[in-house]
C-alpha cells in the first residue's frame, strides 16, 4: 500500500497544468485556476492548494482556507474554521486512500471543517465523520454544507 504524503502545492504553471487533468472542470475549477494564476508571483507564496503525488503525477488535490470566527455561519458557538474545497482524486487512483489522506491532513489542524460535497459524494464524507448542518442558517448561498468537529461532538443550537 502506497503511503500518501500530502504537500502544499507550489504556485506555478506546472501546478496549473496539472489541475487541467482533473475531471471536475467547470466554473469552480476555472475560478480555482484564476486564483492560482493570480497568485503566481513566487513559488514560495502561501498556497491554499494541497495535493498528493504518485511518482511525479498529481493524483489528488484540494484547497483549504482558514476563516476567522467572525465569518462563521456554520458552527455553534462561532469559531475559527477551515473550508475544504474541490477535493478530487483522479479516477485510476480512487478508492486507494488518497481522498481520506487529504481529509485527515485537514483534520490535523484541529479546527472544525466545513465543505460543500459534490453530487454522489455523501457516503465518502459520512465515512470521514462529516454531518449536515443541523441548525437553521441562511441558505442564500445555495449551499448544502457538511461539517466536521475535532471532538466529533457539537452543541446543538438551542
Amino acid at each position: 500500500m502506497y503511503t500518501a504524503k500530502v504537500e502544499r502545492l507550489l504556485l506555478n504553471y506546472k501546478t496549473l497544468e496539472e489541475f487541467k487533468k482533473f475531471k471536475e472542470y467547470g466554473l469552480q475549477e476555472l475560478s480555482m485556476l484564476e486564483d492560482l494564476q493570480a497568485n503566481i508571483i513566487e513559488n514560495d507564496s502561501e498556497s491554499p492548494f494541497y495535493g498528493i503525488y504518485f511518482g511525479d503525477k498529481l493524483v489528488a488535490r484540494m484547497s483549504l482556507y482558514r476563516f476567522d470566527k467572525k465569518y462563521d455561519k456554520y458552527f455553534e458557538p462561532a469559531q475559527d474554521y477551515l473550508e475544504l474545497w474541490k477535493l478530487e482524486v483522479l479516477s485510476p487512483f480512487q478508492r486507494k486512500g488518497f481522498g481520506k489522506a487529504l481529509v485527515d491532513f485537514a483534520k490535523s489542524f484541529g479546527l472544525p471543517i466545513k465543505t460543500n460535497p459534490r453530487v454522489k459524494s455523501a457516503e465518502f464524507w459520512t465515512k470521514q465523520g462529516f454531518q449536515s448542518v443541523t441548525y437553521d442558517m441562511e441558505r442564500d448561498l445555495g449551499e448544502n454544507p457538511l461539517v466536521w468537529y475535532p471532538n466529533g461532538v457539537h452543541e446543538q443550537n438551542r
